[in-house]
């Protein structure tokens, strides 16, 4: 992988982890529903209009937007306007890994390494430390809520892998498409008519600061970040790049402590490290086995 390719997985990292900050800042202003809602909508509007539809099944299509959006988004949302610490929400985010591949098991007949099987396992653990300490909080409801998403995240995986895009970064877009009006009509049922109110005060300190944070994760988290891992996946190998994404909560736990004074405890720390090793472990793949050279000879 060259160097320029590593700065801009790096890259692509940071503006990962700040998005949790700029959630943060927008759910200030915004209801979680219909903060979501807006998110998806700002994206689908300009992909109706200047991106080709990919040519995938519908029923793939549909599954991605509402595993990767929907859910996951309405789940975390939720979480965070609940109270789960921002920085906590980007790690516990990364269990859509080990759920990818338990579910890649179930419904996909994917076989699980032994590899795969103890990286899961470790992720577990530090999961359970995190939920250990989240209840005795009484912040049990957000951290489930977080693993919903996660695992919502996870079902979208599953869809994107089947539908085998040419262009992954197209039909990432035309996901957008599908979760603007089922997250609004979650908005109107359970947040009634305060998202339409948000709108009325954008001139505010607050309203300027969610709209920042709202404008941040369409365009930096969303079209560049997904422009640029889109690119890297296509030039490197995913086993190489896919690492890269342990980085997001690092930076999401650090610009949690200095932006909004979130500090961990010890026990949160080591579960973290457990997570991310965890993840690690099972989304690495094992070189193959170098063959020897006389069997490359013709018989």
């Amino acid at each position: 992988m060259a160097v320029r390719d590593r700065l801009l997985a790096v890259f692509v990292a940071v503006l990962w982890g700040l998005n949790f900050i700029a959630i943060h800042a927008a759910l200030g202003q915004f209801p979680p529903m219909f903060a979501g809602a807006l998110r998806f909508a700002l994206i689908a509007v300009p992909t109706l209009l200047f991106i080709p539809r990919p040519r995938v099944k519908l029923r793939y299509l549909l599954g991605y937007g509402l595993g990767f959006g929907t859910g996951q988004f309405a789940f975390l949302f939720v979480a965070m306007d609940l109270g789960m610490p921002t920085g906590l929400a980007s790690l516990v985010l990364q269990s859509s890994a080990p759920f990818t591949v338990l579910l890649g098991a179930a419904l996909l007949a994917e076989r699980i390494s032994g590899r795969q099987l103890a990286g899961i396992l470790l992720a577990v653990a530090g999961m359970t430390a995190i939920a250990w300490q989240q209840a005795g909080q009484a912040a049990l409801v957000p951290m489930l809520l977080t693993l919903l998403a996660a695992l919502s995240w996870a079902f979208g995986n599953l869809s994107m892998r089947k539908a085998e895009p040419e262009n992954p970064l197209h039909l990432t877009l035309w996901m957008s498409v599908v979760p603007p009006l089922p997250m609004l009509a979650l908005s109107l049922g359970f947040e009634g008519t305060a998202g339409f109110r948000s709108l009325t005060t954008l001139g505010t300190h607050t309203g300027l600061i969610g709209l920042a944070g709202l404008a941040y994760v369409v365009v930096f988290g969303t079209v560049v970040g997904s422009g640029v891992w889109t690119t890297l996946m296509r030039r490197n190998p995913a086993s190489v790049v896919a690492p890269f994404s342990l980085l997001v909560p690092v930076v999401g736990l650090t610009a949690s402590f200095f932006v909004l004074a979130e500090t961990p405890t010890l026990v949160e720390i080591i579960a973290a490290v457990v997570v991310i090793g965890g993840v690690l472990l099972g989304s690495l793949r094992r070189k193959p086995a170098a063959v020897p050279a006389e069997e490359l000879l013709p018989a």
